[in-house]
């Protein structure tokens, strides 16, 4: 492979196109169009010359901008067209051009995990452990939780993690509760327990009578024995369980098909788009996941085949996809597509490596299809919130997001609070808390708690999985310091901050009003709100344990001080309370509250 490029300073235009296109080769191989040291756009070609010239007379005012912006042309020449299509990939994703159709997962959906351990737990993640055996994605988190919180009931497998795990000379309230048979402290065998776990592994290969039967017996016997709340309990359980294998399930083709399938459909919303696949594997519908792209200024690099030029729709959004994805993935046997990629190189490469390209028009492949697209079709806005704050923010779909805040009253009990929301809801058991240095500074009580945060998860101490998103309660400041730890770490984690007096969304790039009804602007409203009123009640608890100068007034003992702080929340607001508002606190008589009143 061979490279070059040609250019000046200048901006070009239709002669620089073509005066620089004639010095080009007319082999196979990928041309860039750059601006500085900024790639604009990535594109492969059988002809390079040939296709450079055509943008001379661009089709499309997005497209003529992209070339007007530029001031230089590198290519790269390839033995073959296919090698061609491989780098083009490769260097979309690698440079990320604006102008390019550029793939980037969105881990949307969660999975349920087995992880890999002698006494496996089970877990909802979208992010599993290395080693651990995982089922999914599924597209409705409600579902997923409720059918696991079913399965833990009926198999009592342990939900903690190794930490909480080993060491234990007792069993934990999970024992107590009856959804975990504490093999921690040997109250279950491992193989009576290994039993537990491989029936609740039937039942997400798909065998939902593993755990439908025994609730369903269960439900009977409650209503038999009267308890009818009970009763109703398990029968909405049996019915998320029975649904829970329902959605493609009509798609499954006879077990004996031992090929491995992807079924790929897209849908475009403006400037980005998104691709569903569904993956089966001997006729078994076992994976499902969708991935979003940002398709913004695509050139048609389809020739002059008489197609639609408009490189923004299904069709495009595919071929992109199907270069990109399987670039660096093993194929399937075949691929199941909505609609024909539009670049017909694409399938052709697919159908060299041996790959099956499709449309189908009925049948079980069409309803693969059918579903496929349906999960496509599936929108951000207030369906999804944490889409469309992705989208906003142009990040991968943040699943989980962790809030910070600091408190502390003039320097005394400096505390700061990290709160997590998963899928849009506060996930409490992941809920922080840290007592941090004594001072007077809101921005290095913030540096140092997301420094500690980072650090911790460097250093493998967290035993939470890192979040796609740091939220910070504050405004430039606050958002400077955040972003000053994470560089002195090296913790590469998008961060963003929220003010509080006009509900401004500070970035790294510049602070943005969101409109006040826009349901990512109440994501994170309730994410930084969560971590406020944290960081306040842990700095109460800790403000009580310490000193302060209430303690040197005569007649306030330990208890009124207490009662004092928590009515008016620092010594500052006691100094400036009225002589009525004293005395309405218990243990606060006429006498003490003027004694306060001098003192302070």
């Amino acid at each position: 492979m061979a490279s070059g490029g040609y250019g000046d300073p200048r901006p070009m235009d239709a002669d620089a196109v073509r005066e620089r296109a004639r010095d080009l080769p007319t082999e196979p191989g990928v041309y860039q169009f750059r601006a500085g040291e900024t790639t604009l756009y990535v594109g492969k070609a059988l002809d390079l010359r040939d296709r450079v010239r055509s943008y001379a007379d661009p089709r499309s005012g997005r497209i003529r901008g992209m070339v007007e912006r530029a001031d230089r042309i590198e290519f790269a020449v390839t033995d073959t067209e296919t090698q061609a299509l491989l780098l083009e990939a490769n260097l979309i994703k690698r440079l990320r051009p604006r102008y390019n159709v550029r793939l980037k997962d969105d881990k949307s959906y969660p999975l349920v995990a087995f992880s890999d351990h002698e006494v496996p737990r089970i877990e909802v993640t979208r992010d599993p452990e290395a080693g651990a055996v995982a089922y999914g994605p599924f597209t409705d988190v409600g579902r997923v939780e409720t059918v696991v919180k079913a399965v833990r009931d009926e198999y009592r497998l342990r939900g903690c993690s190794d930490h909480k795990y080993d060491g234990r000379d007792r069993p934990c309230l999970d024992y107590e509760m009856g959804i975990c048979s504490a093999p921690c402290t040997g109250e279950i065998t491992p193989e009576a327990y290994a039993e537990d776990v491989a029936a609740a592994r039937r039942f997400f290969e798909g065998e939902t009578g593993a755990l439908a039967d025994p609730l369903r017996r269960r439900m009977e016997a409650a209503a038999e024995a009267n308890e009818f709340e009970r009763a109703a309990n398990l029968r909405d359980r049996l019915e998320a369980v029975e649904a829970f294998h329902g959605e493609g399930g009509e798609a499954v083709s006879d077990r004996s098909d031992d090929r491995t399938v992807d079924v790929l459909a897209a849908a475009v919303e403006g400037d980005t788009a998104r691709v569903a696949r569904l993956h089966s594997e001997r006729g078994q519908l076992v994976d499902r996941s969708r991935h979003q792209l940002d398709a913004a200024a695509v050139e048609d690099e389809r020739g002059t085949d008489g197609a639609d030029p408009d490189a923004n729709t299904p069709a495009a959004v595919l071929a992109a996809f199907l270069a990109q994805y399987y670039a660096e993935r093993e194929f399937p046997d075949a691929v199941l597509l909505a609609e024909q990629p539009a670049d017909r190189d694409v399938v052709d490469w697919l159908e060299r490596e041996g790959v099956a390209v499709r449309v189908p028009g009925a049948g079980r492949e069409a309803k693969l299809v059918e579903l496929a697209l349906k999960n496509a079709r599936k929108r951000g806005g207030r369906d999804d919130p944490a889409g469309a704050l992705g989208d906003r923010l142009g990040i991968a779909r943040p699943d989980r997001i962790e809030g910070f805040d600091v408190s502390h009253a003039q320097g005394t009990a400096v505390v700061g609070s990290d709160v997590c929301f998963v899928d849009g809801s506060a996930e409490t058991a992941d809920y922080r808390r840290k007592k941090l240095t004594e001072r007077n500074d809101d921005y290095a009580n913030m540096r140092e708690l997301i420094r500690w945060r980072a650090e911790r998860a460097l250093a493998g101490e967290d035993d939470r999985p890192d979040p796609d998103l740091l939220l910070i309660d504050g405004g430039e400041g606050q958002l400077g310091a955040a972003r000053d730890a994470l560089a002195e770490t090296g913790w590469d984690v998008p961060v963003v901050a929220l003010a509080k007096a006009e509900e401004l969304v500070v970035t790294p790039t510049g602070t943005r009003r969101w409109d006040d009804d826009a349901a990512e602007l109440h994501l994170l409203q309730r994410v930084r709100d969560e971590a406020h009123r944290f960081a306040v009640s842990y700095h109460q608890t800790v403000r009580d344990e310490v000193k302060t100068v209430l303690d040197d007034v005569p007649g306030v003992g330990p208890e009124t001080r207490r009662r004092l702080l928590r009515r008016f929340g620092s010594v500052e607001n006691v100094r400036d309370a009225s002589r009525d508002d004293l005395v309405d606190v218990d243990g606060v008589g006429d006498a003490t509250a003027d004694t306060l009143r001098e003192r302070l």
